[in-house]
């Protein structure tokens, strides 16, 4: 019998593909990740509530221990919080303080899940690690090398988060939930009779409370005793170098923020560039963000053979945004440019570029990190 290892949370998503693998006979054992979490403040009051890692809270654990049970697969809790935050929370602050935006789900998929978890997994004799994502892998029939695709929920597609997965790593991953729609997995959920059927969903950033990672990033400057550079107040300068205010720390503002600059102008205007060296917010109109090209560095191609030559292809530069048309020109092993179709806004460095296409269209191709705005 096969032997799958599932990454468990406590949630619906996590929770019904391990419900599916053991319907279809698999010999299914969950193993769920302890992550680093903010401490609780010894005099907590309303702070307290920035204290819980919530996709590995104590409740979390319970859930999922709970399922496990009913499902009467082993579970498993693994400790890896220093991993984790010196892996993932240190890169997190560490770029918001370079004056990027980071996405740290795509860090901790590329050096937590899919590299300790998988170690763990082959370790305990699986021949696949599972996870929740709504995504999909098969084989490609004329080269039989692995393909990542968009899962079939357009709306809760993950394929962006995990666009870092070499063939190495997806020749033993499974997504159970990659066919499925979020609405088909809740009714499954109830089917399977799992308490967790109607889950509320979890925060976008696990170890950030309330998605509050301007106070997150103030708080754990303190813990490594520093003064945080992103949270230093600065000019707001128009982009002819016009003073219009001060902002309150570069890493409390987003590329194509709009609202909470603190200032009054005629026209609306939007956070269009940080400038590190004058600790400047620049701001400008709306055109003022349009780009026709961006460069792209750590660049990371699944089916592992790098393209030597331009190739269009479909582009996403945030997780949720939607992709557009373009042509990706490889620079070097890991740096590409792209050139759109038509202008987009917002390239923001520091948020992946992903890159989609191949027979199907819907293949994830490549993708890497938005290094800057051409």
């Amino acid at each position: 019998m096969t032997r799958v290892v599932i990454a468990m949370s406590g949630g619906v998503d996590s929770s019904v593909a391990a419900a599916l693998l053991k319907q279809q006979g698999y010999d299914v054992v969950g193993i769920m990740l302890r992550l680093w979490s903010e401490p609780v403040p010894e005099d907590a009051d309303e702070v307290v509530r920035v204290a819980e890692n919530k996709c590995c809270s104590l409740e979390s654990v319970y859930d999922a221990r709970r399922v496990a049970q009913k499902l009467d697969i082993p579970f498993y809790l693994i400790n890896v919080e220093d991993q984790f935050r010196q892996t993932v929370v240190d890169f997190f602050y560490d770029e918001y303080e370079a004056g990027r935006t980071p996405n740290p789900c795509l860090r901790c998929n590329r050096s937590i899940r899919f590299t300790t978890l998988l170690e763990r997994a082959l370790g305990l004799g699986a021949e696949y690690l599972a996870t929740g994502h709504y995504v999909r892998v098969d084989d490609d029939p004329a080269t039989g090398l692995r393909r990542l695709r968009r899962g079939v929920d357009r709306a809760k597609d993950q394929s962006y988060v995990l666009h870092v997965l070499q063939q190495e790593q997806l020749r033993h991953a499974m997504f159970p939930l990659g066919e499925l729609t979020k609405p088909e997995v809740r009714a499954l959920a109830a089917e399977f009779g799992l308490e967790v059927a109607q889950k509320a969903e979890s925060q976008e950033i696990c170890f950030v409370a309330d998605n509050d990672y301007r106070g997150f990033l103030r708080r754990y400057a303190a813990k490594r005793g520093e003064v945080p550079a992103g949270m230093v107040r600065g000019p707001i300068l128009t982009l002819d170098g016009v003073r219009l205010g001060e902002h309150q720390g570069l890493a409390n503002y987003t590329i194509g923020q709009r609202k909470g600059l603190g200032i009054s102008t005629l026209e609306p205007v939007h956070v269009v560039k940080m400038d590190r060296a004058q600790n400047a917010l620049i701001v400008g109109p709306a055109s003022a963000l349009e780009r026709m090209s961006c460069t792209v560095r750590e660049v990371t191609y699944p089916r592992g053979i790098i393209p030597t030559a331009p190739f269009p292809a479909a582009v996403r530069i945030r997780y949720k945004a939607a992709e557009i048309p373009a042509l990706v020109t490889p620079l070097s092993d890991r740096e590409v440019r792209i050139d759109f179709e038509s202008p987009v806004r917002s390239t923001t460095p520091g948020q992946a570029a992903v890159f989609y296409g191949g027979a199907t269209g819907d293949e994830v191709l490549g993708g890497g990190i938005i290094f800057n705005e051409n």
